[in-house]
């Protein structure tokens, strides 16, 4: 993939851990943190269609969390509070203060987490399609052991590297109908040949149980003091919209939008209609020096 026009990649030591993000904008202007999905996934992939919608106004930083694209892989086990806890780790190494965070999915989790442990130090959040909003696992207990069957998502993921009709399907599988943009199967397929997928399979495993999911905000939302805009896909058939309704119900200052015909990938199904909302709320919300 080609890095989004106007940025550079950089490299963090966090004590030993590399972590490469993409950065651009102005450095004096108000931080924006990036934070992207589980699976096949990267900072380029969830979020080369936003960064350049946002850099006019915003310093952008949009980081591979360990195990993804160019970061090192974790240094034990990666769950929710794992990532939460490199996220603290990069923002003070990079003397980040008070950004505003959009996380999706795995990201929206990491966001929210970070959120609530440090509501002093985050001006806004943006959760897409978040992880954290609910405790039921998807497919239910089947789920939990799809994860577990050994092979079964290693065999899968190499499918997926050695063939573009595979990397359709597996597009396919998580965005609405309709929603399958060629290049994205593209960029999918070239991702799923660099990054063999050992991070979000340990990651499933620890965070994926028969009972539950083992993160779960809801009973913490009411906590989230800062102002959070929830963007939810209505056909996701991975975590359900009516979790993001929900979610704006218990926040104080918060907003939903519902996004007709999109799935779990709202950044790369409707990246125009995202990159208006992201925006729009963040200049509502984080004032920019003119």
């Amino acid at each position: 993939m080609q890095i989004p026009h106007g940025a550079t990649r950089r490299e963090t030591a966090l004590d030993g851990l590399r972590l490469s993000a993409l950065v651009a904008g102005d450095p004096a202007s108000p931080p924006v943190v990036l934070i992207h999905g589980g699976g096949l996934d990267s900072a380029e992939l969830s979020w080369c269609e936003l960064i350049p919608a946002l850099t006019d106004d915003y310093r952008v930083y949009a980081i591979d969390l360990p195990g993804y694209g160019h970061s090192d892989e974790p240094e034990r086990v990666p769950t929710t509070d794992y990532y939460v806890r490199v996220l603290e780790r990069f923002l003070e190494a990079e003397e980040i203060d008070a950004p505003a965070l959009v996380g999706v999915s795995l990201g929206g989790g990491v966001a929210l987490g970070y959120a609530l442990g440090h509501p002093e130090d985050v001006s806004a959040v943006v959760a897409i399609n978040s992880y954290g909003l609910g405790d039921s696992v998807p497919g239910g207990p089947l789920g939990a052991l799809f994860v577990r069957v050994p092979y079964l998502s290693e065999l899968s993921w190499r499918a997926i590297a050695r063939s573009r009709t595979v990397a359709y399907f597996a597009v396919r599988a998580i965005v609405a109908y309709g929603n399958v943009r060629p290049h994205v199967v593209d960029q999918v397929y070239e991702e799923a040949q660099r990054n063999d997928g050992s991070a979000w399979r340990t990651f499933q495993r620890a965070e994926i149980g028969f009972t539950g999911l083992r993160t779960n905000y809801v009973d913490d939302l009411p906590n989230l003091s800062m102002p959070t805009l929830f963007i939810h896909g209505e056909d996701d058939k991975l975590v359900p919209s009516s979790w993001s309704v929900r979610a704006e119900s218990l926040v104080p200052n918060s907003e939903v939008r519902i996004l007709p015909e999109c799935g779990h990938w709202p950044p790369r199904e409707q990246p125009q209609r995202v990159n208006s909302l992201v925006r729009l709320f963040l200049q509502s919300n984080i004032p920019v020096d003119m």
